[in-house]
């Protein structure tokens, strides 16, 4: 069994420490490098990159709407062309950079309300694929497994990398729980590594009301700004190898089937 494992990275910028990046490194198969507009700057992102070039660790591009005063996690009401010709500037920015190190950018992660936003709503999500379409139409684009992203990218043979979380609490309709509830976040690294596990093992989650949600995902995500994000993703490492289940990151294909 394998499965990819990936972290949200190069989130500081000038003074402010974000993450403890260099400790996550080891644990993860790819990285979704933050773009300046909710996190990172172009030294941090550049010595992101150097790293994971370093680590062998996949390289995927974690656009934002322009808020980085609240870390990207507040909706933007922005005209989709807009918002299209901003995913297209971040990505853009990171794909250059990530070719000049002499790396390949391999995907796509929106980030934050962008993320969870384009989920569901068809509009943003037009926007997520017309401008990976316009940059380069091999990027896969990562998102939430059972979503209408998904669906509509399965519909126009996308690539797309199934997302789920071994962080971060569902609710019974496969939607992760807002950051503004109380229960949003799990608590432990054992917690965060049995969901992990139970991601992969069972294909699906229980959700905050206790039942169970079928969920297929490819990739399984730690937050880099968690707080205990090292020792969580130490937990997993330590539950995949008494399961069997191998760290791997996927190859972006012309179509991930659901």
């Amino acid at each position: 069994m394998e499965i990819d494992i990936n972290c949200d990275l190069g989130e500081s910028y000038g003074h402010f420490q974000i993450g403890a990046d260099e400790q996550v490194f080891p644990y993860i198969s790819s990285c979704n490098i933050a773009c300046g507009f909710h996190g990172g700057d172009p030294l941090h992102i550049e010595r992101t990159i150097e790293r994971a070039l370093q680590h062998g660790v996949r390289i995927g591009a974690h656009p934002s709407y322009p808020d980085l005063a609240g870390f990207g996690r507040r909706y933007m009401q922005i005209p989709p062309d807009e918002l299209r010709a901003l995913i297209k500037y971040q990505v853009a920015a990171l794909k250059g950079m990530t070719e000049s190190a002499g790396g390949t950018l391999a995907y796509v992660k929106p980030h934050g309300a962008l993320y969870n936003r384009a989920a569901d709503d068809p509009v943003e999500a037009r926007a997520l694929l017309d401008a990976l379409l316009e940059i380069d139409p091999g990027l896969a684009l990562m998102g939430l497994a059972g979503s209408f992203l998904e669906q509509m990218a399965a519909d126009e043979k996308r690539p797309f990398i199934a997302e789920g979380f071994a962080d971060r609490r569902y609710s019974a309709a496969g939607r992760l729980l807002p950051r503004t509830r109380p229960n949003a976040l799990l608590p432990t690294p054992e917690e965060a590594a049995a969901q992990a596990c139970r991601l992969v093992l069972d294909k699906g989650v229980v959700c905050d009301t206790g039942t169970f949600v079928a969920l297929q995902v490819q990739s399984i995500c730690v937050h880099g700004d968690h707080p205990a994000a090292p020792q969580v993703l130490q937990a997993i490492d330590t539950v995949f190898l008494n399961a069997g289940i191998r760290k791997k990151p996927l190859t972006p294909k012309k179509h991930l089937p659901l």
